[in-house]
Order: structure tokens, then C-alpha cells, then sequence
């Protein structure tokens, strides 16, 4: 058995704190996670090592032994990589710099709070965001104007590093007083005489929309197109029509129900958010930090941003 191949850092603090806490829920709120996030990485670390490292007692939980051995391990661990990290910041210079950073005008909604989150503990790194749909970010990053840039797929067209931040489902939204919202489910030829609103063109959700609309052969009454995610939100909200949208463009308006989901055969499409960066560009350490930063946290906020949506 390699732990080292079957683990992660992510499930060892998830446990270290369940062990400490001995309650899941509570958990759940100091870590920002959802309970089923948190027994899923327990689950999963229990899967790696093999044994239980938890055991119900009435309604509280207690260590097993092997959850004592291995509490003591992976707190080490993680205390080791946390001096590490303190001397390396040191070495980097992350008291300091700045971080230009593209971003698809989906991600928008939610990689400002990431930011926060990032600068509360680098209050001297600067980052600035530049936002723009698939097609301006790619420019931004073949001519090396963007050290960073998160979006939907990966450009193909150029030479990038990329890695996943986290699942980005995308869902067919109507007004609420749609004729078929509130169905379990629904053919996607049950819409073809709605207009549906689309991004301009250059825009990854258009790409998306042309995408589903091949895949279900299906050809629709109307097409109109906008330039904003926020300009389509109020196009639907009036009732102009529907859209396929990022689930994540719709946390405020689905709280406050004046848009509905349309359940659809196939759907919600899953894509993911990905950090890209030009493989050609050498990332400053405080670029570096931040695209590290990102890759660790993004799921986790999410899942814990997006978990109470009607």
C-alpha cells in the first residue's frame, strides 16, 4: 500500500479537524465545506488506508486506534508544510508584487471572493483581473499580456499549462412563470418554440449553446444574441426568452427565485474551470502562489457557495 499515491493533503486537514471536532457538522462550518463534502473525504481516506478511522458512539464519533496513529502522523505533516510555507513565502517575497489575472466573465461571480480570501493572508500582493469572453483571454495569452487566466476549456491553438480548479455545471434557465418550469424533467424539443438568447460570439457559453443544440438535433424558433451574462439574465427574467447559462452566474437570482431551471434531458452540462497560464511565461512567485492558492481552495468554496441553492 503507497499512501503517498492514495492520499491528499486536502483529505488529512478534513481529518485532522473531524478529530479534533469529532463532529462532522461542525466541521462543515470551519472548513466551509459541506457535510456530505467532509464525510466523502473521510470516506475516501478510510478507502486509501484501509481501515475505519472513525467509530459511532450514540451520536458522537471517537478515534479508532488507527484514526490515533494517524492523527498524530498527519498532523505533523501538515505542520511541517505549514513552517515550510511560512519560509518559502519569506524566500518569494510574497510581502510583495502584482498578479494580472484573466478571467471568462462566468467566473467572475465567484473568483472575486477567492481574491479575498488570498489577500487577507497576502496583503501586499496586488492582483488585477482583466475580464472578457474565451476568445479576448486567449489573445491575452498568446501575446503574454495575462499571467494567469481562468476560464472553461483550454485554448488548443496555443502552447498552455493548465489545471482544474473545479466542476462548472451549466443549466437551461427560463423566468419563473415559464410554461415548463417546475417539471422533474423535459425533451429538449419541448422549448423549440422559445427564443433563446445566446452570447456573442467568441464566447465559450455560445460555444456551449451551438454544442447542445447539434447534440439534440434541434433547431429553435429564435435566436437572439446579447453581449453579457448580466444583459441575458434580465432578457430571461423579463421573459424574453431562455438560455444555457453557468449555474455559477445565478447564485443571487435563484435565492431570490426570479429565475427557474429548466430540467433537461442531458443537462446540466458539467465543463470545468481550469487555471491556464502560457507555458512560455516564467509565473512570479506570487503568480505562482495564487495559481496554487486557487487550485486548493476553488472546489472547496464553491461547493460550500452553491450548496443551499433551491
Amino acid at each position: 500500500m503507497n499512501l503517498s499515491r492514495r492520499l491528499t493533503l486536502r483529505q488529512l486537514e478534513v481529518f485532522v479537524e473531524a478529530a479534533r471536532q469529532l463532529n462532522f457538522s461542525r466541521v462543515s462550518e470551519t472548513l466551509h465545506l459541506t457535510q456530505p463534502a467532509v464525510s466523502m473525504q473521510i470516506r475516501q481516506l478510510e478507502e486509501a488506508v484501509g481501515m475505519p478511522l472513525f467509530d459511532k458512539v450514540g451520536r458522537n464519533k471517537a478515534l479508532t486506534e488507527a484514526g490515533s496513529f494517524l492523527l498524530e502522523h498527519a498532523s505533523r505533516i501538515l505542520g511541517e508544510l505549514q513552517d515550510a510555507e511560512q519560509s518559502l513565502q519569506a524566500l518569494r517575497g510574497l510581502s510583495g508584487g502584482s498578479i494580472t489575472v484573466g478571467l471568462v466573465s462566468s467566473a467572475k461571480y465567484f473568483a472575486p471572493k477567492l481574491l479575498a480570501m488570498f489577500a487577507h493572508h497576502h496583503p501586499g500582493v496586488e492582483v488585477r483581473f482583466v475580464v472578457g469572453n474565451r476568445e479576448t483571454l486567449v489573445q491575452l495569452l498568446r501575446e503574454n499580456q495575462t499571467d494567469l487566466a481562468i476560464m472553461g476549456r483550454p485554448p488548443g491553438e496555443l502552447e498552455t499549462v493548465s489545471e482544474p480548479l473545479a466542476e462548472n455545471p451549466n443549466v437551461l434557465v427560463g423566468p419563473v412563470g415559464h410554461r415548463l418550469a417546475g417539471l422533474r424533467r423535459l425533451d429538449m424539443h419541448e422549448l423549440r418554440r422559445d427564443t433563446f438568447l445566446q452570447r456573442e460570439d467568441g464566447s465559450g457559453t455560445r460555444i456551449m449553446l451551438e454544442e447542445l443544440f447539434r447534440a439534440h438535433l434541434f433547431k429553435p424558433a429564435k435566436i437572439t444574441t446579447m453581449g453579457s451574462n448580466e444583459t441575458i439574465k434580465q432578457a430571461v427574467m423579463a421573459g424574453l426568452g431562455v438560455s444555457l447559462l453557468s449555474l455559477h452566474t445565478l447564485s443571487l437570482e435563484l435565492r431570490s427565485g426570479e429565475i427557474a431551471i429548466l430540467n433537461v434531458d442531458g443537462l446540466p452540462l458539467l465543463r470545468t474551470w481550469n487555471v491556464v497560464h502560457a507555458r512560455r511565461r516564467q509565473l512570479s512567485p506570487a503568480a505562482a502562489a495564487f495559481r496554487r492558492f486557487l487550485i486548493e481552495q476553488t472546489q472547496a468554496h464553491l461547493d460550500a457557495a452553491y450548496a443551499k441553492l433551491p
